[in-house]
């Protein structure tokens, strides 16, 4: 594997691929007004934005902000749809051809075939393991105070010249990192996931490679380790703090810490046992609400039957990787209970 990425930002500065960038940014929003107007005129486009970055003057749009309450409060930040269409080329262009080899079998989020499911069933089978060799072990659950926005960007790029020697690329990656602040990076840029990714596989290395823990898995900012002792747990937990603090200047949530393994681990969505996988009680609690909703979406003549439906598989979905058995069979109970009231009114 090349240390660096060496020559390859004008190869692949290509009409063909910031066209099939163009492909993956529209998907799901094709009848947008602003992804209508941009290929309405598409050629000329791309080839403005190709022109641009070769003159190294592309600038980026102004965002548009949002705040989001679910699962918890957070500012979104939305790019124009050309900047977007950029954001998706540098991606599959660099990040994913020469970062993601680059990143331990241990991390799950942002990775082509791997995810929240697949991090859930490596934690559990790592527990069995533990389980079979302890009996007694304990977790240490982290997860980083509010990351997106500690992300310092000197440090991210720092990182990003460890591993690029194309000058062109490195400047570019400056132009895309360059919002007017100096922490933080926008949650909704779709390059954001994966600069989160790159910042915290430094974690990755120094937990596997340094600390040597063998049971380790991290989503995101959201990462667990089983070790047999508590006083290891206790040690690790300041050493990783340490780490967090000095190397990347980030903090641990106050929720961050050690127990024993009978409390189960809550994670990626999911209550996690070495026998079984339960819903977690947030999760339960929010398709009361739902449910609460749409009835009265129903009573109030709001009701719009297609989100309902994708609601409704979404949720199915999710309680269909883990022991949720009953849960299901009372959901069913209750969404059929909702159509009949839509027929009724409809009678």
């Amino acid at each position: 594997m090349s240390k660096t990425i060496k020559k390859c930002f004008y190869e692949k500065l290509t009409f063909e691929k910031m066209l099939e960038a163009n492909k993956r940014a529209r998907i799901g929003k094709v009848k947008k007004k602003e992804v209508i107007i941009f290929e309405m005129d598409l050629e000329t486009n791309i080839i403005r934005i190709i022109d641009e970055i070769k003159n190294a003057n592309y600038h980026f749009g102004e965002y548009r902000s949002f705040v989001v309450y679910e699962p918890k409060e957070r500012l979104i930040k939305s790019l124009p749809y050309r900047d977007r269409v950029v954001h998706q080329w540098y991606v599959e262009e660099f990040i994913k051809p020469y970062f993601f080899k680059r990143f331990i079998k241990d991390t799950y989020a942002c990775l082509d075939e791997r995810g929240t499911h697949s991090a859930v069933n490596a934690i559990q089978k790592k527990m069995r393991s533990m389980k079979k060799k302890y009996y007694n072990y304990y977790v240490l659950k982290c997860d980083i105070r509010k990351y997106f926005y500690s992300i310092n960007k000197k440090i991210l790029l720092e990182i990003l010249k460890n591993k690029i020697s194309d000058k062109k690329l490195l400047e570019f990656s400056k132009v895309i990192l360059d919002d007017g602040e100096e922490i933080g990076i926008p949650i909704g840029n779709f390059t954001s996931q994966y600069f989160a990714n790159i910042y915290l596989n430094e974690l990755d290395h120094y937990i596997k490679e340094q600390l040597k823990v063998k049971n380790y898995v991290r989503y995101m900012d959201d990462f667990v380790l089983l070790v047999p002792k508590k006083e290891e747990a206790k040690r690790l937990l300041v050493l990783i703090k340490e780490f967090l603090n000095k190397k990347l200047q980030l903090e641990l949530n106050s929720k961050s810490k050690y127990f024993l393994n009978k409390n189960g681990i809550d994670f990626c969505g999911y209550r996690i046992f070495e026998t079984h996988i339960l819903l977690r009680k947030r999760f339960k609690n929010k398709i009361k609400k739902k449910i609460k909703l749409w009835k009265h979406l129903i009573d109030n003549n709001k009701f719009i039957y297609s989100k309902f439906l994708l609601s409704v598989n979404s949720c199915k979905g999710h309680a269909s990787h883990c022991n949720s058995h009953n849960f299901i069979k009372k959901f069913d109970k209750q969404i059929n209970e909702l159509i009949n009231n839509i027929d009724d009114k409809e009678k």
